[in-house]
């Protein structure tokens, strides 16, 4: 039990610490400038602190593996994997026990979020589902790396080392222009990003018509996404 409450805290707090470096930094930098690309003085909280409601969705990637992981150990695997049901509904009887885990401090962040830069309800709404989309996103990348978890954890390693540099080339706490250009260019192939970035620029525009117009390509990989991570993550897991 103490180690299930420790690793809980960690897990709140560790994105807590991954943002305190950026909110230092960005505070000095805007004493003498007026913007960093997108970021300025007044939104850059908004890209920082969205950043964290990011992190915490993370931790999809990290348990879903480990708890197959502690299958494989106890041998129940065996069971879980002739078990006749839904592979779908571990996937998201997944994602629904670790989406409640954090609730309260994403919650809390939510709140913070909508003091400091007010939406409209109808904008609230979608951002509240675009998170949902993501951390469903995040959850079906975390059983793909849970099929490699069992059967052959040396891919799974260096899987894990991937996914951590595909993550840092997300600008989950980072602006797009920090990177030097040859960076940018791979930032722009990685559908992560695009799929984190359309919920700062959802509260940013506080118009989700607006929205569609100006970033369709955004949308489009939100959705696709949204789609194929889950089923491919389902499709893998049924062949393991």
């Amino acid at each position: 039990l103490f180690r299930f409450k420790y690793g809980v805290i960690l897990s709140f707090i560790t994105p807590l610490i991954s943002i305190l470096i950026p909110v230092i930094v960005f505070g000095k930098v805007f004493e003498y400038t007026s913007n960093f690309g997108s970021w300025t003085p007044e939104n850059y909280m908004l890209f920082i602190f969205t950043g964290y409601c990011i992190l915490l969705l993370r931790r999809m990637m990290q348990t879903i593996p480990a708890n197959l992981r502690q299958e494989k150990f106890w041998k129940t695997l065996p069971a879980l994997m002739i078990a006749p049901f839904n592979r779908y509904y571990l996937l998201f009887g997944a994602f629904l026990s670790e989406f409640i885990m954090f609730l309260i401090p994403f919650i809390s962040f939510l709140v913070i979020l909508l003091i400091l830069f007010p939406i409209s309800i109808f904008t609230l709404i979608t951002i509240i589902l675009t998170f949902i989309a993501i951390s469903i996103v995040f959850a079906g990348i975390g059983l793909i790396l849970g099929v490699f978890v069992i059967t052959n954890e040396n891919i799974w390693g260096v899987l894990k080392v991937v996914i951590s540099l595909v993550l840092w080339v997300s600008c989950i706490t980072y602006p797009f222009e920090l990177f030097p250009e040859v960076i940018q260019n791979i930032i722009n192939l990685n559908p992560i990003y695009y799929v984190i970035d359309t919920v700062r620029l959802l509260w940013l525009e506080n118009n989700i018509i607006l929205t569609l117009l100006l970033h369709p390509f955004h949308i489009f990989i939100l959705i696709s996404s949204t789609i194929i991570f889950p089923v491919l993550g389902v499709y893998i897991f049924n062949f393991a």
